[in-house]
């Protein structure tokens, strides 16, 4: 057990918390990539790289799904902020020696709004939404007993109004089973891929070629040529430890992430699930632990009542509870005629922003 604390604490000390770092937030794009999906993971705090079994596999780490025994389905849908609407599905087919693949989709969906210009800024009448999603496929395989590994290719779109933009990504994941105290590690990088540029009918505007020259058409149809900008690519690491290890039918997990994207600080993961016979789950866990103490020595360094008026509404959300927070969550599991039923459900604090409620259903047969 000592052994398996320290490699706690290695993990602690080589997320390299800097807080003189400066954060990219805001220069990618497809950011709906980085909303946290499954009702069980956001209930742990996102600690879920080394714990993930179950077909939110293609969205954490691709090697997890190697660790589905048999077929799998699972849905799962949020209310997510300003009333955005981001849901999962996915499916996972074990073909035997030959390993498991998948299938999902993650969407984000909002209601129509009504358009507005400098000219008519109450409205002009025009609805218009926007939204994005990505389909992936996925395969892994155990390639040892104690080792896993797999990947994901994805087709990423994003759109808004009359304008789209389309990006290609790859996911890789491993898994290690130490068999030392319970000890799981896991690693992913995920939206390793091509940079997205908007596209469309809305960057079409008119203009006179040269207007020094008279006589010439002066509407001459052009497209703006927008900036192309990079996927938030993401690299996890992680670390889980059954505690109880099934004793009076109840196992404890301990897990922590590490987190290095190239849109933000460093940051930890951390959260505990209690299991009992395997069928009651409960769970809680706090996610970005690093990037509330960069933030908020970045914050003390502000004019007096800077932040209070404009940054705890955009940039920064505030220092206790940036793009996340306390995680609380439960579950069920439940065998019906051969059919392996789950419910699970999360909550999420997400400080002067709205808490978020995360629903999960899930199949196996």
């Amino acid at each position: 057990m000592r052994k398996a604390l320290n490699i706690l604490l290695v993990i602690a000390v080589a997320a390299g918390l800097d807080a003189k770092q400066v954060t990219k937030t805001g220069t990618t794009a497809a950011t709906f990539l980085k909303v946290d999906t499954g009702a069980r993971a956001v209930g742990i705090g996102s600690a879920y790289v080394s714990v993930v079994d179950d077909a939110t596999a293609m969205y954490w780490n691709p090697a997890g799904l190697a660790r589905i025994k048999g077929n799998e389905a699972v849905f799962s849908h949020a209310k997510w902020i300003a009333d955005i609407g981001m849901s999962y599905a996915g499916v996972a087919v074990n073909l035997g020696n030959l390993g498991n693949v998948g299938m999902g989709g993650q969407f984000e969906t909002m209601d129509e709004m009504e358009r507005t210009t400098i000219l008519q800024p109450d409205g002009t009448g025009e609805m218009f939404d926007a939204g994005s999603y990505a389909i992936c496929l996925s395969y892994a395989r155990n390639l040892t007993d104690r080792f896993s590994f797999g990947m994901s290719a994805k087709f990423i779109h994003e759109r808004i109004y009359h304008s789209t933009a389309n990006g290609a990504a790859l996911d890789i994941g491993v898994l290690f089973d130490t068999q030392l105290h319970g000890m799981k590690i896991g690693m992913s990088i995920t939206n390793y891929g091509t940079k997205m540029r908007i596209g469309g009918r809305d960057v079409q505007t008119q203009i006179d070629p040269d207007p020094t020259v008279s006589g010439n058409n002066e509407n001459i149809t052009a497209y703006m040529k927008t900036d192309a900008f990079e996927l938030p690519l993401l690299f996890r690491i992680g670390i889980s430890l059954d505690v109880l290890k099934g004793k009076g039918n109840s196992n404890l997990i301990l897990a922590m992430d590490a987190m290095h994207p190239n849109d933000n600080v460093e940051s930890l993961n951390v959260g505990i699930e209690y299991a009992f016979n395997n069928i009651i789950f409960l769970r809680a866990g706090h996610s970005n632990l690093g990037s509330h103490k960069e933030k908020k020595q970045v914050i003390e360094q502000l004019p007096d009542g800077y932040f209070e008026k404009i940054v705890s509404e955009s940039k920064f959300g505030t220092a206790e509870g940036y793009e996340g927070g306390l995680s609380l969550g439960a579950g069920l599991k439940y065998a019906l005629s051969g059919v392996e039923i789950s419910f699970d459900y999360a909550y999420r604090d997400f400080g002067v922003l709205n808490d978020i409620q995360k629903f999960t259903i899930g199949l196996g047969f």
